[in-house]
């Protein structure tokens, strides 16, 4: 009995790794062809073999305690272009990554609050020690909901980020991830660095 039990367990676990897995692919099949849907995207069909993703590991999934701040004033994130954009720090996000307990800081666009649609869109912006080695050195970006908070939890996925477009060519307004979200270890999930040539507009 504690056999077939056993077994069931692990048939069942290697099910969860399949489906986990199936549901980044799909993700990022998704990625892929949003670019070819946005008119301002930086890259075009033949471009999109030059992305690259490490493999999905659910190690890389976390769910986060939320502490959500409040009086915060709207701040300028600078971009990658000279200019800034608009943003207050909207709440402090703690977890434990390969053993180690971390806080990184979830914010939210002033222009991205005004519209219906964007209205609870949270940016996730961050480096790690991966950059200018495996992906872009400029850092990458998670997109979050404020509406999948749930219980003061959220859940993080760091195999859902990407590269902003300034990986790709210039000309784009891309934040850079402040300091307070320097991750002081390598986070082998998500997107590696483009292999085409960066393009210029």
């Amino acid at each position: 009995m504690r056999i077939i039990t056993i077994l069931f367990l692990l048939v069942s676990i290697n099910t969860f790794a399949q489906t986990y897995t199936e549901q980044i692919a799909q993700h990022r099949e998704a990625y892929k062809a949003d670019f070819l849907k946005d008119n301002n995207s930086p890259l075009k069909k033949k471009d999109l073999q030059n992305l690259h993703f490490f493999d999905a590991d659910s190690a890389y999934k976390v769910l986060a305690e939320v502490e959500i701040l409040k009086n915060e004033k709207v701040f300028k994130m600078p971009t990658f272009n000279g200019t800034s954009s608009d943003y207050f720090r909207f709440a402090h996000v703690n977890f434990s990554l390969n053993g180690v307990k971390m806080q990184m800081t979830l914010y939210r666009s002033v222009s991205l609050s005004t519209n219906p649609i964007y209205k609870d869109h949270l940016f996730l912006p961050f480096t790690d020690e991966t950059n200018n080695k495996e992906t872009y050195g400029g850092g990458r970006y998670i997109d979050l909901d404020a509406k999948n908070i749930k219980d003061n939890q959220i859940e993080l996925d760091f195999n859902k980020a990407y590269n902003p477009y300034c990986a790709y060519s210039d000309g784009y307004r891309c934040p850079v991830p402040p300091e307070e979200n320097d991750l002081q270890l390598a986070i082998k999930a998500g997107e590696k660095l483009y292999t085409g040539e960066k393009k210029h507009r």
